[in-house]
């Protein structure tokens, strides 16, 4: 009787790190789609810049940070609109 009120716990505790390991996971997944394209362009410009082109590199960066300039504010004009008061 005592053997059961005591019990194995090992399927809760491993249910505990199923859980874990699958907020990592999604939250992995959310800096990856967030941040994604801004470290790809990162790493393609520093390639880039690493091999002679750096005047191509030069004009990459400065399209890569035009298109983040507009993203920014595409996201404060969406930001703004839906904090409107009526």
């Amino acid at each position: 009787m005592k053997r059961t009120l005591t019990g194995n716990r090992d399927g809760g505790v491993m249910m505990e790190y199923v859980i874990l390991a699958v907020l990592i996971a999604a939250a992995v997944i959310v800096a990856v789609i967030t941040f994604g394209r801004a470290v790809g362009d990162g790493f393609f410009v520093a390639g880039q810049a690493a091999t002679v082109r750096e005047k191509t590199a030069k004009g990459t960066l400065d399209t890569e940070r035009v298109r983040r300039d507009s993203d920014i504010s595409t996201s404060k004009d969406y930001h703004d609109s839906m904090h409107e008061t009526q």
